[in-house]
């Protein structure tokens, strides 16, 4: 079956679930890096977008379906369906099909002359085959990660518990009471487990590495991306990946504004009495609670990283790409 997967920087183009465009809408006058940090401010887009769910009925290969429906501005919509379900819930991450859509008179409009139609609204996308007989109807589903408020251990250094930024260089509390972007933590580590949660904003008119992106680097040296990456194929630099090193196994992104988490263990590279490297770094991730990377080889710092590789302990490092970015619930358990 023809497919063209989904890029954020490329026009979507039709596939094998495409999605018919409704009438255009007005240029919307908010810039590219436009962002909101609640649901009140993200309007009427940010209701459609997210993960719907449910049964098939008929004869199908498959009894179970996942949609994800992204916001990309002015009313325009890109979907991804998902056969057994969604990623992490049933998706046997082989076949998903991708396209491009408006909002129009309250709905979400999604069809093929060849297969049928979607129509989402009020939480719902009903499912229509091509002869518009219902085969399903999908219901709007908010999952929260497993380690979602997880306490700190006993041991646990805690980076960040919303009651101020005291472990960190520069570090910024928003009136809220959550940690925002751009900050180094004072404490050094050098093997140790990590668990941080993080909140994206909504940036429906941004595309690529200008989606609510930052970045959470290991000792200050070895980065697993923070960014937008709903509906995205799951990259090195999409969120789960370790940058320019590895893609993560599935990518578990949760939609903007939704609490997500990283849970990270990791085990610092080895030097000899000369200095010199003598075993890479390693590191084990878990997105939302599932695992996304297992024991990959850290085989060198990335680019942008604050400091270079070496034997010495080092920080927990919170990227500032220029979007803003909410943290909280941070803490380390170091380990021998």
């Amino acid at each position: 079956m023809l497919r063209r997967w989904f890029c954020w920087s490329l026009c979507l183009g039709l596939t094998s679930l495409a999605f018919v465009a409704q009438p255009t809408f007005a240029q919307d006058k908010k810039p590219g890096n436009w962002a909101a940090l609640n649901e009140k401010d993200a309007g009427e887009d940010f209701q459609f977008q997210g993960e719907y769910t449910g049964d098939l009925s008929g004869d199908n290969d498959v009894k179970k379906l996942g949609l994800q429906v992204i916001a990309l501005g002015n009313g325009k919509f890109a979907g991804v369906a998902y056969p057994g379900g969604l990623p992490g819930d049933g998706w046997d991450k082989k076949e998903k099909f991708q396209g491009e859509g408006q909002l129009a008179g309250g709905v979400v409009t999604i069809s093929n002359p060849e297969r049928g139609s979607v129509e989402i609204k009020d939480g719902k996308a009903v499912v229509s085959n091509k002869d518009k007989q219902v085969i399903a109807t999908l219901s709007k589903v908010i999952r929260k990660s497993s380690t979602l408020d997880k306490k700190a251990p006993e041991g646990a250094v805690v980076l960040f518990d919303g009651k101020d930024a005291a472990h960190w260089e520069g570090g910024k509390v928003s009136a809220d009471g959550l940690l925002q972007e751009g900050t180094t933590s004072k404490d050094k580590f050098e093997n140790f487990t990590l668990h941080l949660e993080f909140m994206l904003s909504f940036m429906p008119n941004a595309r690529g590495q200008g989606r609510a992106n930052s970045g959470c680097y290991m000792q200050g040296r070895y980065e697993t991306q923070i960014l937008d990456s709903f509906g995205l194929e799951g990259k090195n630099n999409e969120l789960g990946g370790v940058y320019s090193i590895k893609d993560p196994d599935l990518n578990m992104a949760f939609p903007p504004l939704s609490w997500q988490t990283y849970d990270v263990e990791f085990t610092a590279a080895k030097f000899g009495a000369d200095g010199k490297k003598t075993s890479n770094g390693r590191m084990t991730v878990w997105l939302n609670g599932v695992k996304v990377q297992e024991d990959i080889e850290l085989t060198h710092a990335t680019t942008a990283s604050p400091q270079k590789e070496g034997p010495e302990p080092g920080p927990l490092h919170l990227q500032n790409h220029g979007n803003p970015i909410r943290f909280r619930n941070i803490w380390v358990l170091p380990k021998k």
